[in-house]
């Protein structure tokens, strides 16, 4: 699989699968996965404590550590498509949702190269 030629309803419904393989799903609530999708994000970030955004970048490149960023990636996509599974959110129509109102709040005229928030654009 990769993301070239895989659909995104076939990832959805292979993380279904895996779940109700294991009767996983009692524990799934919206709740127990959104906590679940912070925790592996906090894994992602410790893996970059105290580094600069310059390090960051070059620490990615290597390959033991970036096994274990790609675990945390995944284990937090994993989640977030459960969530999705779980609550029957479209995970695309939401995407394309935000992507419009973020272009919007941050027009390319106002944010191109700046980094503050669309209330201070």
């Amino acid at each position: 699989m990769d993301d070239q030629n895989t659909q995104l309803a076939e990832i959805k419904a292979r993380v279904l699968a895996f779940a109700k393989e294991r009767d996983w799903e009692q524990f799934h609530a919206p709740k127990n996965l959104s906590m679940a999708i912070a925790a592996e994000a906090a894994e992602l970030m410790e893996h970059f404590l105290w580094q600069s955004p310059e390090v960051s970048r070059t620490n990615v490149e290597s390959a033991p550590l970036r096994a274990k960023i790609e675990e945390e990636l995944a284990d937090i996509f994993i989640y977030a498509i459960e969530f999705a599974n779980v609550t029957n959110i479209d995970i695309a129509h939401i995407i394309e949702k935000k992507m419009a109102l973020n272009a919007v709040k941050y027009p390319v005229e106002k944010a191109k190269g700046r980094s503050d928030k669309y209330t201070e654009l």
